[in-house]
């Protein structure tokens, strides 16, 4: 929870705040079913998290709700890329929540372990109190490791939606940026004053704890003028996206 103008809490993709494309969702009761995106489309969602140059080179991971995430494409460099579904963090499911992201070698040993653990737990019936517990309690007697060496992960893709603040709703956003590894790093360790009322504030590195110390990153936005060119060159995902599902449109209210 967002408590002051120096601490961020929340999972990274909450922190879209004046961001022009954003779309909320309205209080109504809200479907938990997750169901399967089509695959090709959820294996180009899932690389659009990489810079272009480095897609061709990354394993795929996508979701088979009814089980977890499986192998879907290769790799050779060490990069996994999926689409989250489950955010065990917020101790809440729901089925429209999405956003692309991948992880480098040390990262898909650790961090990208967890999310999947997180969906197979799910699939299997775990409620959300109780899937958050596990994954902390796998945390605390060190199941799950932060990374123990420097690494990054990349989430450059042109749309994603997940629970946002201040007003902790799902909203629709294009939000590029890069999360470096910083386990138990805080704000006050690099004199960052990230302030959620703030835009500009963000422009600069910050630490966003998510969920935990362990999960805790340096956070580098992308620029506005390279945003501008990310949402041009993928107008063809974006529309793919939109049609699938009017909740991924991003310039439209839900």
């Amino acid at each position: 929870m967002l408590t002051s103008t120096r601490v961020i809490t929340l999972a990274l993709p909450i922190l879209a705040i004046s961001l022009a494309g954003i779309s909320a969702s309205p209080a109504h009761t809200i479907e938990t079913t997750i169901e399967a995106m089509p695959a090709g489309l959820e294996t180009e969602f899932a690389l659009s998290a990489l810079p272009p140059a480095l897609r061709d080179g990354a394993a795929v991971y996508l979701l088979d709700p009814a089980a977890g995430y499986y192998l879907a494409q290769q790799g050779s460099s060490g990069l996994a890329c999926l689409v989250e579904r489950t955010v065990w963090e917020m101790a809440d499911y729901r089925n429209d929540i999405y956003f692309p992201l991948c992880y480098d070698a040390v990262g898909t040993s650790t961090y990208l372990q967890v999310i999947m653990d997180a969906a197979k737990l799910r699939a299997e019936g775990l409620d959300p109190a109780a899937l958050k517990a596990k994954i902390q309690a796998r945390y605390d007697d060190k199941t799950y490791r932060a990374p123990d060496k420097a690494g990054l992960s990349y989430m450059v893709g042109p749309v994603m939606r997940t629970e946002t603040p201040p007003d902790r709703k799902v909203h629709t956003m294009p939000m590029p940026h890069l999360m470096f590894y910083a386990p138990s790093v805080t704000n006050a360790d690099i004199g960052a004053l990230p302030d959620l009322a703030i835009p500009a504030s963000l422009a600069f590195p910050f630490i966003d704890r998510q969920g935990n110390a362990e999960q805790s990153y340096m956070i580098q936005m992308i620029g506005e003028t390279e945003k501008a060119k990310i949402l041009a060159d993928e107008k063809e995902l974006i529309d793919a996206l939109c049609a699938y599902r009017d909740v991924l449109c991003l310039d439209m209210e839900h």
